[in-house]
């Protein structure tokens, strides 16, 4: 049986839709240059009316330097070319595409190609675009758009991600101001639970990154490792990302049911004596957990050096967290971060809100929507506790549960040279409501009011000036990003 390679030891040229290929021969003769940008047109998630800009510079580093260096530039010229031209003839039958201007490309040794782009951090209200892009040799226009497929597939997870991650933030930040003695404990409050939901491994891990530019929480290991070598993260020097010991129903089950309170016990006083161990506590019944295990073990908990985190993770979670006057029992009545007050107390903080003790706290870890992340927050403020009493996992339904159209994200061609004559071209659909109108001729990006503004139909000098920026010139990375920096970026938006 053959083994199929994985992807990303492909030509890079043949990670494109099929139509892609001979849009060379459709151009207008003597067609020299085409110019595209990347814009999210509209938000389909409300109250995001601003996209997080993250993820070119991965793209660039993985893909348009070290994968064409590694998967085209360095092979041999002619089995690349071979295999490309089987590839094309086996797909659209016997046709004209060609190989000359593959061949072209190999021989020039690089990708001809400008990028300009936004700081990747900065959030970009909708209709503005991130970045531009345009080829630097006219026998090389059709390469522009090429790119189109390969870059959307790539790009618009991070940005979406990284645009949700800073919602949750925003909102977790402001209940904290107005409830927390500790708001810097956000940086830990949302926590990252996706990765083996995600639609493959790439996938969980740029989104992951996304999260990590809000947040500290995760448990998306890879993460970690993609933020070192792609944004020049140091583990060493900074914190990128952590968790804590955890438990799963696994080991619960595995303790059995009547054993349940020795399982307890057991994590609590001999495998986890110190530091922060979270215990998933809904196997069974998690009221039992709350009422009858926790107070037998109170002294051992209030007498740890550090934390015992109760994590359920199944039902309403705003109800469990917070208690629901309307449920049947007392218990469910009063809600998780009640109970665990009843039994080990805490402090009332100076802005007048009930703060666990130290000792103990609690995580969700299922069904966090940004809906349900402002209600707990809300309904906690309402009982007099403060916000940052519960950790929220944030899972795949959130991360996943998108498309490129979550917020309309296309690259499309505004301007384009024919003859030596600049063309200002656009997209307008009749039969649309407006979201497809694209934006005409060259652009320049400028920064009123802390806003970014598009102006289009400008000339090359106002081109040049603006905030976008050259990232990449011919197979030359010109500005590289730091997790550090995108993280004040992300920051600065917020507040």
């Amino acid at each position: 049986m053959k083994t199929i390679k994985n992807k990303t030891t492909m030509n890079p040229l043949l990670l494109t839709d099929g139509y892609k290929v001979d849009h060379r021969r459709q151009y207008p003769e003597g067609t020299s240059l085409v110019y595209s940008n990347w814009t999210p047109r509209k938000s389909r998630i409300e109250g995001i009316d601003e996209v997080v800009f993250f993820g070119l510079q991965y793209f660039i580093k993985k893909y348009v330097i070290e994968d064409f260096n590694t998967y085209f530039f360095k092979q041999p010229k002619e089995e690349v070319v071979k295999k490309y031209a089987r590839r094309i003839n086996n797909y659209l039958g016997e046709n004209q595409v060609g190989t000359k201007h593959i061949e072209a490309l190999h021989d020039l040794g690089y990708i001809p190609m400008i990028f300009k782009a936004l700081p990747e951090g900065v959030s970009v209200p909708t209709r503005v675009p991130m970045f531009t892009m345009y080829n630097t040799k006219p026998e090389f226009f059709w390469l522009t758009n090429y790119f189109e497929t390969l870059l959307s597939a790539i790009i618009w997870m991070p940005c979406t991600s990284a645009s949700i991650a800073r919602q949750y933030r925003k909102i977790l930040d402001k209940y904290a101001t107005e409830t927390s003695s500790i708001p810097a404990f956000v940086d830990w409050q949302g926590h990252d639970f996706s990765m083996r939901g995600m639609a493959g491994i790439e996938a969980a891990v740029t989104s992951a990154a996304g999260h990590l530019l809000s947040f500290t929480g995760t448990d998306t290991i890879p993460a970690i490792d993609f933020l070192e070598e792609y944004y020049n993260a140091n583990a060493e020097n900074e914190l990128i990302g952590g968790s804590v010991a955890a438990t799963e129903h696994s080991v619960m089950c595995m303790g059995t049911t009547e054993g349940e309170y020795e399982t307890f016990k057991r994590l609590i006083c001999e495998v986890y004596p110190k530091g922060i161990v979270s215990i998933v506590s809904d196997t069974w019944d998690l009221w039992k957990v709350l009422t009858e295990y926790l107070p037998k073990l109170k002294y051992e908990i209030i007498g740890r050096d550090g934390k015992v985190v109760i994590r359920p993770d199944s039902g309403n979670p705003v109800d469990i967290i917070c208690g629901n006057p309307n449920d049947k029992t007392e218990k469910e009545q009063k809600g998780v971060i009640e109970l665990l007050w009843e039994v080990f107390g805490g402090k009332i903080n100076e802005k007048g809100f009930k703060e666990l003790a130290p000792q103990i706290g609690a995580i969700y870890g299922d069904s966090i929507t940004i809906e349900r992340a402002t209600q707990i927050c809300e309904r906690l403020k309402q009982k007099g506790f403060a916000s940052t009493n519960i950790v929220l996992g944030i899972g795949s339904y959130t991360y996943q549960y998108n498309t490129r159209d979550t917020f309309g994200f296309a690259m499309k061609a505004t301007y384009g040279e024919v003859n030596g004559e600049g063309r200002e071209i656009f997209k307008d659909p009749i039969t649309d409501d407006g979201t497809k109108k694209s934006a005409k001729g060259l652009m320049k990006i400028v920064l009123e009011g802390g806003q970014y503004k598009l102006i289009d139909q400008v000339s090359w000098a106002e081109e040049k000036q603006g905030e976008l920026k050259e990232v990449f010139r011919d197979g030359k990375l010109l500005v590289d990003h730091s997790l550090a920096e995108i993280r004040k970026r992300i920051k600065f938006s917020i507040v």
